[in-house]
């Protein structure tokens, strides 16, 4: 092999080096393609034809064929200028902030709880909460309305057994503050196990010897958790709180189907019960859609300090 051909061959190894990292860094692209396309379809038509009836008077008539006509900012007005949305925004908001907070507080405490007891222990109580997480949302409201059923429910026995007087034949269903205590234990029930597993896998990739040195330094449990556990720990409980809030915020099965044993819904309406009234039930579309939109911008604003944080974190 000559001189020259050694070169050549020297100067075009550089060259197809970046023609392979080229293709290779396209090829996570193409596969994740498909999967884009699809969220993009299944996620965007939907969006952009609220958005399009958010601004148009669309009723029953647009329903059996009348021309929706746009009346831009109507709906808009006629949404913030009800009295009833913004009560109903506003239980939402405490509900949701209640149901968050708690979820969180017995997540949190169940996940250090889990690091402190022995290994079968731990694992038999994750089972327990992976099959209450894993219940269909009907099922468990079928089980948690028994339990709590004025007739024949367990809790009204045993509190009547106890001595309470008139809780042996008592509603919870029937007031809105009971309602509400009754709907925020499903919630919060039905969210504890996924805060739980999600904060237990992050407590147990800390670093062990971060834990000992402390404890040799004199730091108590709570010391530990609040200046070793709680910041290293802390993107995960942002990230686990922020969907709690949202998820939170937009429940609907859960009150919709309670409100259907109860007989009262004017006094437990949240943002999507309320929205599912003004919408399919009442037929104003075009109110129910930009009602949605306003919750939309809701959400985006209770979210946007992860959103801005995972922004710089990719800019690092």
């Amino acid at each position: 092999m000559s001189l020259r051909t050694a070169e050549r061959q020297a100067e075009r190894q550089p060259l197809n080096r970046q023609l392979r990292s080229r293709k290779k860094s396209k090829l996570p692209l193409l596969l994740l393609l498909p999967a884009v396309a699809t969220v993009t379809l299944a996620m965007g038509y939907p969006l952009v034809r609220q958005c399009i009836m958010a601004f148009q008077e669309f009723s029953l008539a647009q329903q059996f064929g009348a021309e929706p006509e746009f009346i831009w900012f109507g709906n808009f007005v006629t949404v913030l200028t009800d009295s009833a949305f913004w009560l109903v925004l506003a239980r939402s908001l405490l509900f949701c902030l209640v149901c968050a907070a708690l979820t969180m507080l017995i997540g949190v405490g169940g996940a250090v709880l889990l690091t402190k007891l022995f290994r079968p222990i731990s694992v038999l109580v994750q089972s327990v909460m992976l099959l209450a997480w894993a219940l269909p949302v009907l099922s468990s409201l079928q089980v948690f309305q028994r339990i709590f059923d004025a007739r024949s429910g367990v809790v009204d026995w045993v509190l009547g057994k106890l001595g309470f007087a008139g809780m042996e034949n008592f509603n919870w269903f029937s007031n809105p503050l009971t309602f509400f205590v009754m709907a925020g234990l499903l919630v919060v029930w039905m969210s504890v196990p996924l805060v739980l597993f999600m904060v237990y896998a992050s407590i147990t990739q800390i670093d062990e010897s971060m834990l000992e040195a402390s404890t040799i330094d004199g730091a108590n449990g709570w010391k530990q958790f609040r200046e070793i556990t709680v910041p290293t720990i802390a993107p995960v409980l942002l990230l686990v709180g922020i969907l709690q809030v949202i998820w939170d915020l937009r429940v609907f099965t859960q009150i919709y189907i309670l409100q259907k044993s109860s007989g009262i819904t004017e006094q437990t309406n949240v943002l999507g019960t309320y929205i599912y009234q003004v919408g399919l039930a009442g037929g104003d579309y075009g109110v129910a859609s930009a009602t949605a939109l306003i919750m939309l911008a809701i959400t985006l604003l209770l979210t946007w300090r992860y959103v801005r944080l995972v922004i710089k974190q990719g800019d690092l």
